[in-house]
C-alpha cells in the first residue's frame, strides 16, 4: 500500500498548497528549515478541518498530506543531487 491509500480526495487540494507554502516559507528567511515541516504540518491541520470531517479525522489527513508534500520535495531534491 502507499500512502496516498490513505488520504481522502478531499484532502489532496492540500498538497501542493504545501509544497507551495514551503517554497514561500523558506524564500522569506523568517524561519529556519528546520521549522518549516512544523509549520506546514500546523497550516495543513489547520486547513484539513474545513475540508475533513470529523475534526480527529481532519487531523491525521494534515499529517499524512504534510507527510506526502515534505517527502515529495525531498525526493525532488534528493534527485536533483545526482
Amino acid at each position: 500500500m502507499e500512502i496516498m491509500d490513505y488520504i481522502v480526495e478531499e484532502a489532496l487540494v492540500l498538497i501542493p498548497v504545501l509544497v507551495i507554502s514551503g517554497m514561500i516559507l523558506k524564500r522569506t528567511k523568517h524561519l529556519e528549515d528546520r521549522y518549516i515541516p512544523t509549520a506546514l504540518l500546523g497550516v495543513s491541520i489547520g486547513l484539513a478541518v474545513f475540508l475533513v470531517e470529523p475534526v480527529i479525522n481532519a487531523i491525521i489527513q494534515g499529517i499524512l498530506v504534510t507527510g506526502a508534500a515534505v517527502l515529495g520535495n525531498q525526493m525532488v531534491k534528493q534527485l536533483k543531487d545526482e
